[in-house]
């Protein structure tokens, strides 16, 4: 019966609306597990409280799509790549923005802080990457040696190297005190997506596309193992703070892995799609993945997980163990020497470099940090988390109590089967990991929205919105007899703390307004076009809307460009949606059966008919 009792390894924890347009970058702060950013085509980068589902704060300043995140260690700072090639540093705590830094000629692919000094370094689709300094302003170094676009950058726990996964499957380490590039790891067979350092050891992972996980000896500079995998592309990799095992995102699992030997401890099947970050907080492993303008994020409990540490003894066969075998496997490679400073040595290149390398402040950036700023959207929890009363305890709090299991894992056919001594054993909390009680615990109060099971379709007429109550929107009567309301009094209340509402519907009228200016012009062809381009469905939908009263406007031309909406329309989890795709689909088949038919059914042609093939 203990079996029966056990709650889910893994399960989805949220699922929010994070932008008005794609989504198109995130990330997890490290420190807590608990922040994430998110950056969208709509040049936007917010910020979130994972299990909360209201942002906190919005960044705008970026004219181009944001391609790439990261948080530095202490969650006081963001750096934030766009497609254009310039990048932006937010101070969080402040709400301001410190640094625009501009120097590259395409879109800025991976981004990372420097782990003690206030550096930045960033890789780009220009196969170059470059270090900078923020404070300065200017551009430290470039290092160049890529042949493509830079994926993923990390520096080492000493602040003394630069490890580099890029397009061209190669994986190179650089010295920044040298400037120069110490080794180049080959062995991938496609492109390098992530690359992460041990955070003890001189020993690196690289995940690629090419479905493997290779470990390489920084000492030796040689592959260590190599773990293939006839699965997806690996799409994140992060090793256990303790260093005892590395666990790998693929498309709909997570994998733990050792490596000398290389084996796998571990599959969880966590159905996360395009997982793109991974972070460990109280035992527990939380990934988050996007989709669309849709941002989920996961928890897998590591408690349950088996894990290097839980199995060493039986690693090591042939009468071989390990000498000492600790959890971080410390006693087979050098250690990292961390310093007690900050690490100055790449700032003493600065006098090195050419006047074209380093950008000095000018008039043109200091009008764009003044065109950057923070919209704070939740101010109660941008203060409890980055302005909190008690300095020293920082939130989101590192010793949070563990995100809950969904209340389904809980049956009470279980309470029913054991007897009642058993069923006091179950609620009362037990020294073994596998059943700790903050599991076991009804969910907390803050993720009551988060874990309510929602319908898998949404019908088209409902009476009210779902999960929301009519009366929380109006303002509150405490007379019956008092004084109406003039309507902007009662717009402005109704407004107040949904802001980030008020901007989706203002973007999508906008989004309108764009598309009926082009309706006007009378070409139905390029105004469906427009609408595509705008990439939101519910704009397409809007516009469908119209074309399906007046079936004459349907032309073979038009239908090329609506059936792949339409295939999204159907796959939507909105009613309405659906049925606008039904309604369209059966208009184009009414009109072109015939035409159809006739096509599939003629003789082939002698030659090639171009008309035919395009229709």
């Amino acid at each position: 019966m203990a079996v029966s009792v056990a709650t889910k390894t893994a399960w989805k924890l949220q699922e929010i609306t994070a932008h008005s347009s794609n989504v198109s970058s995130l990330v997890l702060g490290k420190s807590s597990g608990r922040l994430l950013a998110t950056g969208g085509d709509d040049c936007r980068v917010n910020i979130w409280s994972v299990n909360k589902p209201n942002c906190i704060m919005s960044l705008t300043g970026h004219t181009t799509p944001i391609e790439s995140l990261q948080i530095n260690t202490n969650e006081e700072l963001i750096v934030a790549g766009s497609q254009s090639g310039s990048i932006r540093v937010w101070d969080l705590e402040a709400a301001k923005i410190l640094r625009t830094l501009l120097g590259h000629k395409a879109n800025i692919c991976s981004l990372d802080f420097h782990p003690f000094g206030s550096f930045v370094a960033s890789g780009s689709l220009d196969t170059n990457i470059k270090l900078w300094d923020v404070r300065r302003k200017g551009c430290v170094f470039r290092y160049k040696g890529h042949t493509q676009a830079v994926r993923c950058l990390r520096f080492s726990p000493d602040g003394k190297w630069l490890a580099s996964a890029a397009d061209d499957h190669s994986v190179k380490l650089w010295d920044l005190a040298a400037g120069k590039i110490m080794f180049e790891f080959t062995g991938h067979t496609g492109p390098v997506n992530v690359v992460e350092f041990h955070p003890n050891e001189y020993l690196l992972a690289s995940g690629s596309s090419d479905r493997t996980v290779r470990f390489w000896d920084l000492e030796k500079f040689q592959v260590v193992s190599c773990i293939e995998e006839e699965a997806t592309p690996v799409r994140c990799v992060l090793f256990n703070p303790d260093g005892c095992c590395l666990y790998s995102g693929f498309q709909d699992s997570l994998r733990v892995y050792g490596w000398e030997p290389e084996r796998c401890f571990d599959v969880v099947l966590v159905n996360w799609g395009k997982v793109a970050d991974l972070s460990i907080c109280n035992n527990q492993l939380i990934g988050v993945s996007f989709a669309q303008s849709t941002v989920s994020s996961f928890v897998v409990d590591l408690s349950r997980v088996t894990k290097s540490g839980s199995v060493l003894h039986g690693l090591i066969r042939d009468d071989k163990p390990l000498v000492q075998p600790t959890p971080a496997g410390s006693s087979l490679r050098r250690i990292y020497d961390r310093p007690s400073t900050s690490c100055s040595k790449p700032q003493s290149r600065v006098k090195h470099n050419s006047e074209s390398e380093r950008r000095s402040p000018s008039s043109e950036d200091d009008r764009d940090e003044k065109e950057s700023k923070a919209e704070i959207q939740n101010p109660e929890d941008y203060k409890e988390i980055f302005q909190p009363k008690n300095s020293i305890s920082r939130t989101p709090p590192r010793n949070n109590e563990p995100f809950p299991a969904p209340p389904e894992d809980e049956p009470v056919t279980v309470k029913e089967a054991v007897k009642p001594s058993q069923a006091v054993d179950v609620q009362t909390p037990l020294p073994k990991p596998e059943h700790s009680d903050p599991i076991q615990r009804p969910p907390i109060a803050s993720s009551t929205p988060i874990t309510r099971t929602e319908p898998s379709v949404i019908p088209a007429a409902r009476n009210e919105p779902i999960g929301l109550k009519a009366s929380d929107f109006l303002p509150a009567v405490k007379n019956q007899n008092q004084t109406e309301l003039v309507d902007e009094e009662a717009m402005s209340q109704i407004r107040k703390g949904h802001e980030t509402m008020c901007v989706v519907l203002t973007s999508r009228h906008k989004n309108l307004d764009t598309v009926r200016a082009v309706w006007s012009t009378g070409d139905i062809k390029n105004s469906v076009d427009s609408a595509v381009a705008i990439n939101d469905l519910s704009v397409v939908v809007d516009l469908l809307n119209i074309v399906n009263q007046k079936a004459s406007l349907w032309k073979l031309d038009l239908c090329t460009i609506v059936l792949p909406q339409i295939e999204k329309l159907l796959q939507s989890k909105y009613e309405s949606y659906v049925q606008t795709g039904c309604t369209s689909l059966k208009l184009i088949l009414q009109r072109f059966l015939p035409l159809i038919t006739d096509i599939l059914a003629a003789p082939p042609s002698v030659g090639v008919d171009i008309t035919r093939e395009e229709r």
